[in-house]
């Protein structure tokens, strides 16, 4: 999956959206402990992730870098 990186952090929910390329249509697919993986309806490929309670995982939001450009590559859990 390549495209443009969409990220959000709702503060007051406590959760991260994670989206690569053009909004679509996706379902949810929980894989427990509060986080969803999102598929494309069309192909099935994995465009996104929401993780709650983002914060409590996270030791500092404030240490969160990246270097830019990077890639990002989301795969599937085996089932």
């Amino acid at each position: 999956m390549i495209g443009k990186l969409h990220l959000y952090y709702d503060e007051e929910g406590d959760y991260m959206e994670l989206y690569v390329g053009a909004p679509r249509s996706a379902y949810g697919e929980e894989l427990g402990d509060g986080v969803t993986l999102f598929h494309d309806e069309k192909t099935d490929a994995i465009v996104g992730i929401t993780i709650l309670r983002f914060r409590e995982r996270s030791k500092s939001l404030q240490d969160m870098s990246a270097h830019l450009p990077f890639d990002v590559q989301f795969l599937a859990p085996a089932r």
